[in-house]
């Protein structure tokens, strides 16, 4: 089994999985890690920037965990049958090991798409309805 944990620092957790070139890929044997390996994508292999018919580097994990990301990331990942987990725990290995031991805290997934990164204010205060 892989593990794959978006990691843009090399360092720690991040955010904004469309635009991580940078990931820790963990292997498990029945149930811990045998090993860590570091893959860096080129900028065209980002997923905000590839198609999700074409192959993919990140194709043969069956997870992925990140700091964050969006609803259309969680359903292409999805479709290639890779769960999708959001959380806010920064230390990879604990994240690996709290997922592996069932213990790691799921966030949800944000409910807009990420087009493009969100440095902006909103000047207006609006209200999102969700339903669920």
């Amino acid at each position: 089994m892989k593990i794959a944990v978006t990691s843009q620092n090399k360092t720690s957790i991040t955010e904004h999985s469309g635009h991580c070139r940078k990931f820790w890929i963990y292997d498990i044997n029945e149930g811990k890690v045998i090993g860590k390996n570091l893959l860096e994508l080129s900028a065209e292999q980002s997923f905000h920037n590839s198609s999700c018919n074409e192959p993919h580097p990140l194709d043969d994990v069956q997870v992925l965990i990140s700091g964050g990301m969006g609803q259309g990331l969680v359903r292409r990942l999805e479709g290639k049958t890779i769960e999708a987990i959001v959380t806010k725990e920064t230390d990879l290995d604990k994240a690996v090991n709290a997922y592996l031991d069932g213990s790691l805290i799921k966030e949800k997934a944000e409910c807009h798409d990420h087009d493009h990164e969100h440095e902006h204010q909103h000047k207006n205060q609006h209200q999102h309805q969700h339903h669920h």
